[in-house]
């Protein structure tokens, strides 16, 4: 069987700018691994880098006349807006008659298969979590014209107006599967993506991983030694030593988790690679740290999401402030500065919140560096489809949806919070875009730069925190009051940058 899988175009949206919503559609390995298990499987395929090759519809179109796929699969990771280019598309390959068979996969067309299937009448299935096997059972299906609606993790219309879906079962052993496929274009990024694991032990209220693996192992490691090979194998044929494991806990639970972590960095330390990592705080151990920094690692990210212990409870955190505090200390003994998750604005702010968050951050020196005082002043909670909070928000009648149900906005219990919010969600935006070419390595930095950032970032501190003192003294923010001080803080900015808007 032809296949061709699409990592399709996209816009990044202005005021998304910082949000995981842009990340590479590519990052998370999904049409990697679909693909080294097709190949295995005998199959023909080909991926198209829609995003990272920067390719328009109508070149997509040329390529899919030229490979005359049997299946095209499209990955769906992040849907916010109505993609409509994206689905006029794919009714134009249908229509036309240049595919048979479109599937979609990824995290946003797991978590909202009956959406896509009842509303985008041109996909014809929709695979629910993890891909290898049940594309695989699709592609020999249809190699033999036999469109069973038996294939466990394969949701289809029914003929009756609903879905069929026979539930998934996660892979038990990740070292069973094909090293996935590469890309040049996934090839010239900054690093080389990784998945070490799938799944987390964790339950945070926001995020949906759990949802998209079902059930069984929440969380499922990979051999150190399975890993060590594909690591080797990149090596041998691209020469490059820069990695990322994309993986949303590298450190699986407890003792044996951390045993694992320190036979990786045993294996990973000879071969003189630079990596990073993701992972949760009470997992950031003295010794296990040490072992991975003596190995290459280079930087991690952490949710750290709050500084309030009541807060963390009420995300299902399972951390504390103090474990918090302690996995800082143990990062930066070793040399490391994290980036941080933080969620400043959650639906359920108050005032004292933001005012324990903000000391929090200030004595933990968690506001020195404008990248990182720019995120972690403005991040409110993301609230997707498949999240416990996106359940219990739309129960409580909280929640807004957009044109696509998959992704709401969560209405503050609090107005005054969502006032200060809206200020620095628009404010830091205005930073984001005017320093888009300097964090993206995109344009060179101008000698004597740091000492105007630093302006800016002791500008931004200060807005958050008037903006917070006026909450406290009971004044309201009403709407021609942002956008006065938004405005007044753009017109700082630029001066303090020599920026012309």
């Amino acid at each position: 069987m032809k296949i061709l899988l699409l990592e399709h175009p996209r816009s990044v949206a202005p005021e998304r700018c910082n949000d995981i919503a842009n990340t590479p559609l590519s990052s998370c390995l999904q049409s990697g691994y679909a693909a080294g298990m097709l190949k295995e499987k005998g199959h023909d395929v080909e991926i198209v880098e829609g995003y990272l090759d920067k390719l328009s519809y109508a070149a997509i179109m040329e390529r899919v006349r030229i490979v005359q796929p049997d299946i095209l699969g499209v990955h769906l990771v992040y849907h916010w807006q109505n993609d409509h280019a994206l689905f006029d598309f794919l009714d134009t390959m249908k229509r036309d008659g240049q595919v048979s068979s479109i599937t979609a996969y990824g995290f946003y067309a797991t978590i909202s298969y009956k959406n896509i299937l009842k509303q985008r009448h041109a996909v014809d299935s929709v695979i629910v979590g993890e891909l290898e096997k049940p594309f695989a059972d699709l592609a020999d299906a249809a190699s033999f014209k036999n469109f069973t609606p038996c294939i466990p993790g394969l949701a289809i219309r029914d003929g009756l107006g609903g879905i069929g879906l026979q539930k998934p079962e996660p892979v038990a052993d990740l070292d069973s599967l094909p090293f996935p496929v590469r890309t040049e274009a996934m090839n010239r990024l900054s690093e080389v993506n990784l998945l070490g694991s799938r799944g987390c032990y964790g339950k945070c209220t926001f995020c949906y991983i759990n949802s998209f693996y079902g059930t069984g192992n929440p969380w499922r490691g990979r051999s150190p030694e399975n890993i060590a090979r594909e690591i080797d194998a990149i090596i041998r044929e691209s020469g490059l030593r820069d990695f990322y494991f994309t993986d949303p806990n590298f450190f699986g639970p407890g003792r044996v988790g951390q045993d694992r972590a320190l036979e990786i960095a045993a294996l990973l330390k000879p071969r003189n690679i630079r990596f990073g990592i993701e992972g949760r705080v009470n997992d950031i151990h003295d010794e296990t740290i040490s072992a991975l920094v003596d190995a290459g690692l280079r930087h991690i990210l952490i949710g750290l999401e709050s500084g309030k212990d009541e807060s963390l409870r009420r995300m299902n955190k399972m951390t504390t402030v103090s474990q918090n505090e302690k996995a800082l200390a143990i990062l930066r003994k070793h040399g490391i500065e994290p980036n941080v998750g933080f969620i400043m604005f959650e639906p359920d702010s108050t005032p004292e919140d933001l005012r324990i968050n903000l000391e929090f951050l200030k004595k933990n020196d968690l506001l020195k560096n404008l990248a990182v005082t720019a995120n972690v002043l403005y991040h409110h909670q993301i609230v997707l489809e498949g999240t416990q909070a996106y359940q219990d928000l739309k129960k409580e009648n909280r929640l807004s949806l957009g044109p696509s149900s998959y992704e709401g906005t969560a209405y503050f219990k609090n107005p005054q919070v969502a006032g200060l919010a809206d200020i620095m969600r628009q404010t830091t935006n205005i930073l984001f875009n005017r320093m888009d070419g300097i964090w993206s390595g995109k344009t060179i930095e101008l000698r004597g730069m740091q000492e105007r950032y630093a302006r800016v970032n002791r500008l931004f501190v200060k807005v958050f925190e008037d903006g917070l003192t006026s909450l406290e003294a009971g004044a309201r923010l009403e709407k021609d009051r942002i956008a006065s001080l938004v405005r007044e803080t753009e017109k700082e900015m630029d001066e303090m940058l020599k920026i012309t808007a």
